[in-house]
């Protein structure tokens, strides 16, 4: 098989989240405790450091990062003086907190696994937080299946979630104050577990399928017109770049905590596309 990426950067235990911001791509090097950024040059800058693991990024307006702090299930925002809590999220997030999403008013979107993945316990459905900027939470949405990447439409109505454990992207109007109705399917996806994703400039969402070990280019209805094979497993992805049109997917040979630890088989790979990045991250 030809490889159709080209590598950007390696040795990383598991990257997530990843946000392109300032002209870098920032990401959660998860199983490592870190946020980084890396440059298109491969330069890398560590940002901070989160002991219970980061995950999803994302900005207030003011320019202050928040980050996803997914086993003690908190949300972090990152001051001069260091990383302080916004919220707790644990009486929403029956497990681990993972991806989210932050609107143009710096509500934030957080959702979590709903069960102890790597335990092998049965799946349930869970729970998508609202995290205001004051730290006011409360539930945006229930019974979702693992409620994983989200994006938000360029004209801040529309807030798509993959749901991993129902292989489908599902879509919610956005009201003005936040809260989310009128659920249905974007797409179904059979026999992928979809993960992070990023939106483009046609409406099309790019998805990362890690057990596929791909990225499919996915439209409303479920109609997929690219899809780009990874030589391990691909958990999430952005388009970034000067013109957004740089695909940045973050792969691993694995996502269990022990094994990434052991293995840093954690690489971004790049490519790109000819359809540029929109909306939110």
């Amino acid at each position: 098989m030809t490889r159709e990426t080209e590598l950007l950067l390696d040795g990383l235990c598991f990257p997530e989240g990843p946000r392109w911001h300032d002209g870098e791509l920032w990401f959660s090097d998860m199983h490592a405790k870190a946020v980084l950024r890396v440059g298109l040059d491969g330069r890398v800058t560590r940002v901070v450091e989160v002991a219970a693991c980061p995950s999803g990024l994302g900005w207030l307006p003011d320019g202050r990062l928040l980050v996803v702090s997914m086993h003690d299930r908190r949300l972090l925002r990152l001051d001069p003086g260091g990383l302080h809590q916004v919220a707790d999220l644990a009486a929403i997030a029956d497990f681990h907190c993972n991806d989210m999403v932050v609107d143009a008013r710096g509500r934030a979107y957080v959702g979590n696994f709903g069960f102890d993945l790597h335990a092998g316990q049965k799946p349930r459905t869970t729970a998508l937080a609202l995290v205001r900027p004051d730290g006011e939470v409360r539930v945006a949405a229930r019974d979702l299946a693992f409620p994983n990447g989200c994006v938000i439409t360029p004209d801040g109505g529309t807030l798509v979630v993959a749901e991993s454990m129902a292989a489908r992207l599902t879509a919610f109007d956005i009201a003005p104050d936040g809260s989310l109705s009128n659920r249905r399917v974007f797409a179904a996806l059979e026999g992928k577990v979809p993960d992070g994703i990023c939106l483009d400039a046609e409406g099309a969402i790019w998805v990362a399928s890690p057990m596929s070990s791909e990225c499919l280019r996915v439209h409303e209805g479920g109609r997929v017109s690219r899809t780009v094979k990874v030589e391990t497993q691909a958990y999430a992805c952005m388009l970034g770049g000067p013109d957004r049109r740089t695909l940045f997917i973050c792969t691993a040979a694995d996502s269990d905590p022990a094994r990434c630890v052991e293995q840093h088989s954690g690489r971004i790979e790049t490519l790109r596309v000819e359809v540029p990045g929109a909306g939110l991250p």
